[in-house]
């Protein structure tokens, strides 16, 4: 029998039943403590919003797509504009290319850093919470997305004045007229989200070059080339004009003409033999 300090008698039954309740209440009272310093760690959503788009995770093999389309290898710097959570990045990490997530969601940010981590990517996988509208991503050699039309549009100024040769592969979205140098499908019975798509940013040449003692006069629509090759008072229109990066190639009057852009200047060859150059004009 217990005897409590006010006076109360319990029987020696009701103490057990009361010393059980009170190792059930310190029990529950332990759980809580624990639960409140172990949180449930962060489970992205498929169709969760976004500051700009709802997240859909590429799926992995549209990944490895998108990839081989940009041809990345150890020597590429790649930036994944909306990471989400990390795929894209840790996948061109493990390839040997340095990867860089730009991502607005901090709880992405850190479920990426954490997916990388589990991956031993070292420095080689980075994440930054960003919004990819205002981020800096001039130094990427490559640059993934899985954007809406309308994000890439707006992001295409932006895009057309990186470094000729960058490479920009999307998930399934286009770049509106801007038509893509390339693209891949994966296989199977893939239903949606199931192509790639490549742009390569090309060299800004549009207006007058002095060639020799000729004249090249070129119009521009994104990779697309148009114009006129002057020599004395023969000029002779540009046909099937394409640049890709700093390559430019060109057919006028039969002959092929593929020079190579750096800024002010393109040095190239004729299939004629021979060699070819050009100056901006004023330049």
């Amino acid at each position: 029998m217990i005897v409590f300090a006010m006076g109360w008698h319990i029987s020696g039954r009701a103490a057990t039943i009361l010393r059980r309740l009170f190792f059930v209440l310190v029990l529950i009272s332990l759980s809580a403590n624990v639960g409140a310093q172990a949180p449930r760690e962060y489970e992205p959503r498929v169709g969760q919003a976004g500051k700009d788009v709802v997240w859909v995770p590429t799926p992995d093999e549209l990944v490895e797509r998108m990839l081989n389309l940009a041809k990345v290898t150890a020597d590429d710097f790649l930036i994944d504009l909306g990471s989400g959570d990390g795929r894209t990045v840790i996948a061109a990490a493990k390839r040997g290319a340095r990867a860089h997530g730009i991502e607005y969601n901090a709880e992405m940010v850190e479920l990426s850093k954490r997916n990388a981590a589990n991956e031993r990517l070292g420095e080689r996988a980075t994440f930054a919470k960003e919004d990819l509208f205002q981020s800096d991503f001039s130094k990427a050699t490559v640059i993934t997305m899985f954007l809406l039309p309308q994000i890439n549009l707006k992001l295409r100024p932006k895009i057309l004045d990186l470094k000729p040769g960058t490479r920009i592969v999307s998930n399934s979205f286009t770049m509106g007229e801007w038509q893509e140098d390339d693209s891949a499908s994966t296989h199977g019975d893939c239903t949606g989200w199931c192509t790639a798509l490549l742009w390569i940013v090309p060299a800004k040449v549009e207006g007058v070059w002095q060639l020799g003692k000729g004249e090249l006069a070129l119009k521009q629509s994104y990779q697309v080339i148009s114009g006129t090759l002057k020599s004395g008072d023969v000029v002779t229109p540009i046909v099937n004009g394409r640049l890709k990066g700093e390559q430019i190639l060109f057919n006028a009057g039969g002959v092929l003409y593929v020079g190579q852009v750096s800024g002010d200047s393109i040095q190239g060859t004729l299939s004629t033999g021979g060699t070819w150059s050009a100056n901006r004009a004023g330049k």
